[in-house]
Parts: C-alpha cells; structure tokens; sequence
C-alpha cells in the first residue's frame, strides 16, 4: 500500500499539471475571441479589453447600411462558392479515375499537381496576372462585339479574367483543386469494388453508377475536400487584392482590410463586427462537415 500511494501521487500531479497547462494555454488562445465578441458589441470599443457600456448592434448594422456590407457578403459568397462547386464536381470524378486507372504515370501526375500548392501563391502573382491580362484582353474583344458599349463594363465584371467574378472563381478553384483531388483518390481507394462490380451486374451504365453507387458513397470526401477548399478560398486576401479593383467587387477580406488604412480613427467596434461576420461562415461550414470529415481521414468506407 506504502508504494502504490506515491505511484499514484505522482500520476496525479502529473495530470494536474497537464489540465493546468492545457487551460492556460486555452484561456491564452480565447482571450482574442472574447475580445472580438465584447468589442463587437460595444459603442466605444477601444483597443483593450473591458465590458461593453452600452451594449449596441450598431456595429452589426453599420456594416450593412453605411459600408454595404451585403454586397462584400454577395461578392465572397458568389466568387468563393462557385469555386467550390468547381473544385467539388472536378476533384470528385478526377479523384474517381486517378482511383481506378492502372496507368504508370499517375503517381508523377499526382506529385506534380500538388506543387502547386508547395509553390508559396506570391510567387506566382506576376506570371498569373500576365496570363490572365492577356486573356482578358481577347476575352474583351469577344464581349465588345456581342453586347453594346454602355454594357460592356458591367458584362467583363462577370466574364472579366481581370477584375471580374469569372477570373478570380477560376484562380480559386486552381489552386484548391490539386489538394481536393488528393483528398478525393485517396477517399475512393477506401472504397471496395464490390459496389461497382454488384451495380454492373444489375445492368447499371456508368452514369448510374456514379450517381447512383458512387456519389453516396463518396459525400465524406466530398464534404471534406469541399470544407478545405471553402475555407481557403474563403480566407484568401492576396488574390482579390491583386486581381479586383472596381468597388463593386469588394470581397469581406478587402473591406476588412481597407477598414484598417482608414487615416482618422480606427474604428474598433466596426472592425469587431466585420470580423465575426467573416468567420461565421467558415464556421458553419466546418459545423455542417464536421462528420463527414473525421469519416475521410478515420478510414472511409469499409467493406
């Protein structure tokens, strides 16, 4: 009894120490969030931390009616959204073939594709924005002999390679896709044949296979590449500051950021607003994704 008594003194301090630890460093983690929150709230907000007097949504509705806070929400939703549409519907039936191909060359293909996301993205802006001013010189031309001149601005807002919602959607979903498609082959190798192979014998073409048998199975990846994509698509800054420049395009990242160079007074409480409205939807996201999720990278589907 004498000796089990400091072994288990021992396993207690140490795991004393341990939560004591993990809950320092979380409250430390917290603090900024807390700060946001309270902040978020308070008509005069300032750069420390204190209990809001008054208590205001000001600062929430601020963002909607003096800034135009809605059309920031539309531009990101818009841009970000279909990107992540693309990289779904691409990385879904790329990862499906690079899964069931026997061919030698997948394994470099797949090395190579992921540079893309080794190569730091500043790197890669000046070549990027050259290819794309190119392309939307003869994307113009093409649209200035469709529509009139008063519309030919608002029409390259929407097909612009530059300074459009099409250029970017394109830039996003290139760089999202190399890693959705990793995802993706590896999800499918985790899927047994029989499925196939049991939907084939009952006669089923392969649209019906993949719509059928496949797609189901495969919404774990899918929502799990899809979480990836939007949330970097999503938290992207240097892309739309480069890319756009007519206001009408302003993304949340812009405007948050652009609230910061404002030379009178720094507006905490505006900036508190903003960004707990710019990660709400990550959150949500990774909210609704969460099981499927954990479902990709514990081991898919199992026979």
């Amino acid at each position: 009894m004498s000796k089990s008594k400091p072994a288990f003194s021992a396993i207690f301090d140490r795991d004393v120490v341990a939560y004591a630890t993990l809950s320092l460093i979380s409250i430390f983690c917290l603090l900024p969030f807390v700060w946001l929150i309270l902040a978020s709230f308070d008509k005069n907000a300032s750069l420390f931390l204190r209990w809001p007097s008054p208590w205001t949504l000001n600062n929430y509705i601020g963002i909607f009616v003096r800034e135009g806070g809605a059309r920031w929400f539309f531009n990101s939703f818009v841009v970000v959204g279909t990107a992540t549409i693309i990289v779904l519907l691409l990385a879904g039936l790329g990862g499906y073939a690079l899964s069931r191909m026997k061919v030698w060359w997948k394994r470099p293909f797949l090395y190579t594709i992921i540079l893309v996301r080794v190569v730091p993205p500043p790197a890669l802006i000046v070549p990027l924005y050259k290819i794309l001013l190119t392309g939307n010189e003869a994307v113009g031309s093409f649209v200035r002999s469709l529509v009139s001149p008063e519309s030919v601005r608002p029409a390259m807002l929407v097909v612009g390679l530059i300074d459009g919602y099409f250029g970017l959607t394109l830039v996003f979903a290139a760089m999202q896709l190399p890693l959705a498609l990793w995802i993706m082959k590896t999800y499918f190798d985790t899927i047994p044949h029989d499925y196939e192979e049991a939907a084939l014998v009952d006669g089923a073409n392969l649209f019906q296979r993949i719509r059928l048998v496949i797609a189901p199975l495969a919404l774990p990846g899918l929502a799990a590449a899809g979480l990836f994509a939007f949330i970097s698509a999503w938290g992207d800054f240097l892309m739309p500051l480069i890319l756009l420049s007519s206001s009408e395009l302003q993304m949340l990242p812009l405007g948050l950021f652009r609230a910061f160079l404002r030379v009178q007074q720094i507006d905490y409480g505006f900036l508190s607003a903003l960004a707990i409205l710019y990660m709400l939807p990550a959150v949500i996201a990774f909210g609704f994704a969460r099981r499927y999720f954990v479902q990709t990278f514990s081991g898919g589907v199992k026979a």
